[in-house]
């Protein structure tokens, strides 16, 4: 199977990398011309056979509408388009829409994995019809973790569901993460803790509360131990936002979730909580994300 990959950033070069190791030919193109095989998107449509498989992979707003377009210009009749970013769902009716003027299928992926899905495969929620999902499958079963395809792979439903999974997904990623980092600051508020670190690190085994990224916490207090280096500063990127905005048009309360998202705002108004230190540690660490120093 050949495949056309278009960003080739922190994630999607990984990616790249996966698939190829899977077994699957893939040309890439970026802007970037030191990571990108092609020099244009017209060059990377010359490049596959037909019908062509295109997985885009850049940040959602204007570059990815500015890539799907790009895209209607150079593909056919037929071909695929999969939008693997963390676009907005409502964006994706859009593009479908734009690529079906000229015949060309579309689906949307949310993707969760971050800068360690090239070892540990990545967490997949796709929208899209039944026979485009199952001509995808070879390159989704390649991004995937090990193991049954049920426990990291889901259809969640028509064009949109896929990004609408994950923008809950990230909702509830904000949640944890704030718990997490309320409890390490509790934990360093009082002195009869001597071990804070080694409290995390012995809650990774039997504990209710163990996960992926409570390992990611203790990865990084065992670089930085009092989160010294950090400014307590975290940016979001929009899917806490839009869950909010979900969760009022359809009245679901969502108490801690809205209240992890207003800490983050908090957090960008001088704050040096240790908390959001925690939490701003835990975004570096699981997704690469840019951090303050202190």
């Amino acid at each position: 199977m050949h495949i056309g990959l278009v960003g080739l950033g922190k994630m999607g070069n990984n990616m790249r990398a996966r698939l190829r190791n899977a077994g699957i030919e893939v040309t890439g193109y970026d802007a970037n011309p030191a990571v990108s095989d092609v020099a244009s998107l017209a060059d990377l449509a010359a490049a596959l056979p037909g019908p062509r498989l295109v997985w885009v992979m850049v940040p959602h707003g204007k570059i990815t509408d500015d890539v799907i377009s790009g895209l209607a210009d150079v593909l056919d009749a037929g071909d695929l388009v999969i939008d693997g970013g963390n676009s907005k769902w409502l964006d994706d009716e859009v593009h479908a829409k734009q690529l079906d003027a000229k015949g060309i299928r579309y689906m949307d992926a949310g993707v969760s994995g971050g800068v360690w899905g090239l070892d540990n495969g990545y967490g997949l929620m796709v929208g899209g019809a039944d026979e485009d999902v199952a001509t995808a499958m070879p390159v989704l079963d390649a991004l995937r973790p090990e193991g049954p395809r049920e426990e990291g792979l889901v259809h969640a439903g028509p064009v949109g569901a896929g990004h609408y999974t994950k923008m809950v997904h990230n909702g509830i990623e904000y949640a944890i993460m704030q718990a997490y980092g309320e409890g390490y600051e509790l934990l360093e508020a009082k002195d009869l803790v001597k071990d804070v670190p080694g409290t995390f690190r012995a809650w990774q085994r039997g504990t209710v509360v163990r996960s992926w990224l409570l390992e990611l916490l203790v990865r990084a207090l065992d670089e930085d131990p009092t989160l010294k280096d950090l400014e307590g500063y975290v940016e979001d990127s929009g899917e806490g936002r839009w869950t909010l905005e979900e969760a009022i048009e359809h009245a679901v309360p969502m108490p801690a979730i809205s209240a992890s998202i207003f800490a983050r705002f908090v957090s960008r108004q001088g704050s040096e909580s240790p908390t959001m230190k925690a939490v701003a540690a835990l975004r570096n660490q699981f997704g690469g994300h840019a951090v303050k120093k202190a």
